[in-house]
This record gives C-alpha cells, structure tokens and sequence, in this order.
C-alpha cells in the first residue's frame, strides 16, 4: 500500500514509517520539521518538507503521490502548553487536520488513521480505560484530538470515509536506529535517561502523596514500535469499516518504578528529588486494549517495563545528542 504520513519525521511518526517499509508499503512523509528531524526519516521514503497550514502544499503532494491511505500524526502535543496556548491546539490542530482531510477526499484518499490521545478521558470511571468510557478531554490538547475523531465520524457517514482513532498515554522505548529527541524535553523515561547520561543533575518527582502503593502516580507506557504495528493493523482492517481503539500495556508502573528500573538498566544511581504536585495529575491512568487485542490480534511485543528502558537506553547511549548534528 502506498501511505501518506504527515509528522513522519517525529518519534512515533518515524518508527511507524520504518515499520510500514518494513511491511513493504510505500511511504510518503509530510513534515514541517517543527518538532520532527530530517535525519529521522527512513531512507527508502519520499520526504516532501511541507505544512498543513497550506492547504495548496497537500493538494500538491496527494496530487504527486496518489496514496491510497494517510496516517495522521502531524500536531502539537504538549498538554501543559496547551493549557497555556489553547488556540494552537484548538485552532492549529483542528484546521491542519480539517485542510487534510479535505484535501485527501478531494484526492480520492478515504482511508485514514488517527494518531489520537487518552488524555479525551480527564475523569475515568473505569481503570484500565475502555473504548465505552465517557469523554470528557483533560485539556485543550485532548479537546482538538476529540474534534477531529468527531469530524472522522461525520466523514464516515457523508463521505465514505474510513478510519481509526488510536488513543494511548504514553510512548516509549526505540527501535534500532530511531527513537525520542524533543526540544523541551517533557516525558519521563527520556528525562530519568538524561541523568544517566550526566545531562541533568537529578531527576524531580512531581508530588509522592499520591493514594498509590508507593505515593507516585501510576501511568501507562507503550513501546513505540508496539504503537507503529497497531496503526498498521488498523490500516489493513479499514475494509471491515471504521473503528476506535484504546491501547495500553496491559497495566501501569508509578513513577518510582521507572526511576528503580532505569537505575536498573543502567547502572547509574539516577538521583530524585520530589517537588509539588502539577495541578491536574490524576493518581492513576491506564488504557485497556482488549478491544484491538479481541478483533485484530494485536499483542505487544515489548510489554516489560526493563525492555522499554533497556530498548530506550541502547539509543540514547548511542545518540547522546538524539538527531543533532
């Protein structure tokens, strides 16, 4: 299959583009370089540099291309600064991925995988998350991810379009050549990672008087490369009609946790410091994926908290900088 993936030269984006070809598709990747790197992009893909804010620039390269689907991981993904700019995520990230889908149905692409978020459930009744779980997004971040799988249905009904929606928390661990390089740096493991590695003094622990076994809040985390085999089985199965899935681990580890197994892996004592609570930061978050595992089969490969690490670990040893020259 021919793809097209916008945000292909990001973390998640780029280790599904390596899969993909993997697969034997052939793949198109679309990035501004906002937050994504040149040197992530698999070698066997067409890179076209290019912004969803040009609607022109997208109908050029459907145009070109004629992909038969589109993976859509192209956003602004920070919680926290959403909170504080809500019209780049309201705004941006909502017309961006309307000028996609308009220009993909205009092209005649109608399959199309979502790469959405967990954070649509702010306030869960039900731990793990289920697909049934009522929505109520944690941030205008999560509100944009809500809109466009609302449009995606709407798409669906009037125009045939076929899609999934894939909401997860958080991705982790690498593949042999790719894994994690932000500018901030927000997420946990490649933090606790950059104390190993001598580039921060001490790890901070935000809040340990959470109702938890240890007082730390409990997340989910999902190796990347599981992530990417998932939009790929979504892709395959969008004959069968649109679909939503939730995914996760099968079940979450606390923030101590991963500091214990990072310090595990790699020999470092990895010192902590605990700070005040971050306003918002439920006690415990972690997706069910019974769902994808009952009706496609998915089962992921790196389940271990030590393999994601160790995986995660490998990379960042042998990219101190990440991507930077």
């Amino acid at each position: 299959m021919k793809v097209f993936v916008t945000g292909g030269a990001g973390y998640i984006g780029s280790i599904t583009v390596e899969q993909l070809i993997k697969a034997g598709d052939e793949v198109i990747v679309f990035d501004n370089l906002y937050q994504g790197h040149r040197d992530a992009v698999h070698p066997a893909a067409i890179f076209i540099q290019g912004d969803l804010k040009d609607r022109a620039a997208i109908d050029a390269a459907l145009a070109a291309h004629r992909p038969e689907a589109i993976m859509h991981f192209a956003s602004y993904t920070l919680v926290g600064e959403s909170m504080e700019r809500p019209f780049l995520y309201l705004g941006d990230n909502v017309v961006n991925g309307v000028n996609l889908l308009q220009s993909a149905l205009a092209h005649g692409v109608k399959k199309f995988i979502l790469s959405s978020t967990a954070n649509l459930f702010d306030k869960p009744e039900r731990i793990p998350i289920d697909e049934d779980e009522r929505i109520i997004p944690g941030s205008p971040y999560g509100e944009s991810k809500n809109i466009l799988e609302r449009i995606l249905y709407w798409l669906d009904r009037t125009q045939g379009m076929r899609y999934a929606c894939l909401r997860y928390f958080n991705a982790c661990g690498a593949s042999e050549e790719r894994g994690e390089h932000h500018e901030p740096e927000t997420h946990i493991i490649p933090l606790v990672l950059q104390v190993a590695l001598g580039q921060r003094k001490e790890f901070c622990i935000f809040g340990d008087d959470y109702p938890t076994p240890d007082g730390t809040c409990i997340r989910d985390y999902i190796h990347v490369i599981d992530l990417a085999n998932a939009h790929i089985l979504a892709l395959r199965a969008l004959d069968g009609g649109s679909r939503t899935y939730n995914l996760g681990n099968g079940r979450g580890f606390s923030v101590k946790e991963v500091v214990e197994t990072a310090r595990a892996v790699t020999g470092h004592p990895i010192p902590t410091r605990v700070v005040g609570r971050r306003p918002g930061d439920p006690a415990v978050l972690v997706a069910s994926s019974e769902k994808i595992r009952r009706e496609l089969g998915w089962t992921p490969q790196y389940p271990d908290l030590r393999t994601i690490i160790e995986t995660a670990w490998r990379w960042h040893r042998t990219h101190p900088h990440g991507y930077a020259k």
